[in-house]
């Protein structure tokens, strides 16, 4: 079986006494880790694996909904709750 992961070269770090872990720079630049990024962690086995989780940006989700709900309302006038409820839920396909 062939194994398609990619790893680099592994670095050492310390868990510190309030539990925390400092990862490395090279993996926080080449994952675009920032500050306040939030990762999912597992444990597995002897593991600690974390993976970045990917929250998308509610503000321009919510501001796009917004833009089509009005142009729909300028054009054919007030709309229903149904409506609204018909573009929200053709946005999150």
């Amino acid at each position: 079986m062939k194994n398609t992961a990619t790893y680099e070269e592994e670095d050492i770090t310390v868990v510190s006494g309030k539990g925390q872990v400092v990862i490395p720079q090279s993996l926080r630049v080449r994952l675009g880790l920032k500050p306040k990024t939030k990762l999912i962690v597992y444990g597995y086995k002897d593991a600690v694996i974390m993976k970045k989780m990917d929250i998308p940006d509610i503000v321009k989700d919510l501001k796009s909904i917004y833009q089509k709900v009005d142009a729909r309302a300028a054009k054919y006038g007030k709309l229903s709750s149904e409506e609204i409820n018909d573009i929200v839920q053709k946005y999150r396909k």
